[in-house]
């Protein structure tokens, strides 16, 4: 599903009163906050669906495919989600 998808979805699921628009809306005020919160506190967690959080990888070493050359990667920060109990048994 992308966002498109979801969008329709969730104007499906806010009856035949709301239009796309609307449905945009929604979709982009939670994707947003979602962002936000994780910028802010490094974790946000929706209870019944699961967690974002912000997750640290250190530097290392790697090696370049077509040269097989050794090079350093830098340490980077990642976003990770972690599926809540509920949404794991819906599967």
């Amino acid at each position: 599903m992308n966002k498109s998808e979801l969008i329709e979805a969730v104007s499906a699921n806010l009856g035949a009163g709301s239009t796309k628009k609307e449905a945009e809306s929604a979709v982009s005020a939670v994707l947003d906050a979602i962002s936000s919160g994780i910028k802010k506190d490094g974790k946000v967690q929706v209870i019944g669906f699961g967690t974002f959080d912000v997750r640290e990888r250190p530097a290392r070493e790697g090696r370049n495919p077509k040269t097989g050359e050794k090079l350093k990667i830098k340490a980077s920060k990642n976003v990770g989600f972690k599926a809540s109990s509920n949404l794991k048994a819906s599967l």
